[in-house]
């Protein structure tokens, strides 16, 4: 597929979501439109958009590479979903009523209410920081590929990529947000969807393949293997360390995340956003099902066809994320190459547009109370969100950028690693806040205890083996992290007088 009918492609997917951005944003462009979507979107519009949120362009060609990875990781990425969708019904039952009942606006808003002020700011800053490294992240990783099969060829800079691609986000989230993101990721998750259910039937049509021999030969080939029950202590991909990675990495990054729970909040009420994310939960299972299959598939078509997984050209190692786009663009015919393109640019584009809107949110209600009665009706409001939504895309071109300086791969999933250890105080805190209702803080202490505890975390897992016996650490030191910064806050706390049960 030529560089020019993928700019083809990806102008003609870009224009359509601005013409949808255009009609929304006619209608109504306010900072509730942006912020809450009017507290008016249908359950099942959110449910559907919410996987293209969830999922990124990382997880669309990750997933299916490491299927075959050399550490012989297999299915057991489906180990962790398992423990996603607990997490996800934990998030339905235990903190979307919370999030209903005091009526926010920025789940934040709880700790202003339940322990302070600095309580409250740290939370906001854990997110802002969080999240923008990691959605730079992601469509870094996107970026490159674009840069490489497009616009090296038109001799365009990466700068310039990233500029473009940021550019096109902030054209069709600036005017009404939320609003507009309810449905544009309708059509994107319906894009990533069907890449994936078709990069499966062209590749079985390539291989001569019905739907059963398919499954009959990923079920007897060496990519099928789900549950890992050996080796709790050294082993990563135990079955109880994936189970409750998946469960408190989805309670942290989801549950307490202001992206994904800006949707949820902008539903009618608390039953159209519990069947949401029930919904949502099902569909995602099953999509990572499909995922898992596609990389199984990929493995066993390039084995019959001799075709090698792409070398890192830096570390000379294999680049198993590589090998979807290898086959897509250079094996199989124009059709399969434009479907996973159309699926590649909906899993990025989804994520960043949401976290872009979601950042904005933050910082317009967490640091500058747009939402507060004495602001509500300023004048300037819908300006200043419209320019702060600019300065949001401005640090992420910065921060790719910075990723791109780097050029590293292992110090840019260090960064990445570390970035998602800043999740673990927000599940201290909100655990603090829900569990121990008879208890304040001296809030003051609370931003020393958010900074100490991801450090305090890294030590304990780079020290594993020898505090833990050659205990291996995985997505489950999110607990640790939590539970380290719950028990520093309980270390300065003090018992109320008054009970403040209601929060």
């Amino acid at each position: 597929m030529t560089p020019t009918i993928i700019l083809t492609i990806i102008v003609i997917y870009f224009g359509t979501l601005i013409l949808i951005s255009n009609v929304i944003g006619k209608k109504d462009s306010s900072n509730d439109a942006f912020f809450q979507a009017n507290k008016n979107s249908k359950w099942y519009l959110v449910a559907f958009g919410m996987i293209g949120t969830a999922l990124s362009g990382v997880t669309f060609i990750s997933v299916p590479g490491e299927v075959g990875s050399p550490n012989g990781e297999q299915f057991k990425y489906f180990q962790f979903v398992l423990g996603n969708a607990l997490g996800f019904i934990v998030t339905a039952t235990v903190l979307l009523p919370l999030y209903y009942r005091l009526n926010l606006v920025s789940i934040y808003e709880y700790f202003e209410k339940r322990l302070g002020f600095y309580s409250y700011k740290s939370a906001a800053s854990i997110f802002l920081i969080s999240r923008t490294i990691g959605s730079a992240f992601r469509l870094y990783l996107v970026v490159i590929v674009f840069q490489y099969f497009v616009f090296d060829h038109y001799n365009i800079p990466f700068a310039a990529t990233v500029l473009i691609s940021l550019g096109l986000i902030f054209a069709y989230t600036y005017k009404s947000g939320l609003k507009t993101i309810i449905i544009t990721d309708t059509l994107q998750t319906f894009f990533l969807i069907s890449s994936v259910i078709l990069t499966i039937i062209f590749i079985c049509m390539a291989m001569d393949y019905s739907a059963i021999e398919a499954f009959e030969t990923i079920k007897e080939s060496n990519y099928s293997k789900i549950f890992f029950w050996d080796d709790f202590v050294t082993s990563k991909y135990h079955f109880v360390k994936q189970i409750l990675g998946g469960m408190f990495v989805t309670i942290a990054m989801t549950g307490l995340d202001q992206d994904l729970m800006q949707k949820n909040l902008s539903c009618k009420n608390i039953k159209e956003a519990q069947k949401n994310m029930f919904t949502f939960t099902g569909i995602f299972v099953i999509i990572n099902i499909f995922f898992l299959g596609v990389g199984a598939l990929l493995y066993i078509y390039a084995e019959s066809k001799g075709i090698s997984v792409p070398v890192d050209a830096i570390t000379g190692k294999p680049r198993t994320d590589l090998l979807f786009p290898e086959i897509a663009f250079n094996h199989l015919t124009v059709i399969p190459a434009i479907v996973f393109l159309l699926g590649l640019i909906a899993a990025t584009f989804a994520t960043t547009d949401s976290a872009l809107t979601a950042l904005t949110t933050s910082f317009c209600i967490d640091f500058l109370g747009m939402d507060k009665p004495e602001n509500a009706n300023k004048p300037n409001n819908v300006r200043n969100r419209k320019l702060i939504h600019l300065g949001f895309c401005f640090l992420m071109f910065v921060v790719i950028i910075i990723f791109n300086i780097i050029n590293d791969s292992s110090v840019v999933s260090m960064i990445f690693k570390i970035a998602s250890y800043t999740y673990g105080p927000l599940l201290g805190l909100f655990s603090f806040g829900m569990f121990m209702k008879s208890r304040k803080v001296h809030d003051k202490f609370v931003p020393l205890i958010c900074i100490a505890s991801p450090f305090i975390t890294l030590f304990i897992s780079l020290n594993s083996n020898l505090f833990f016996g050659n205990y291996v650490f995985d997505n489950e030191l999110i607990i640790v992290n939590g539970l380290i910064t719950f028990l520093l806050l309980f270390a300065i706390s003090f018992k109320e007088k008054k009970q403040t049960s209601e929060i």
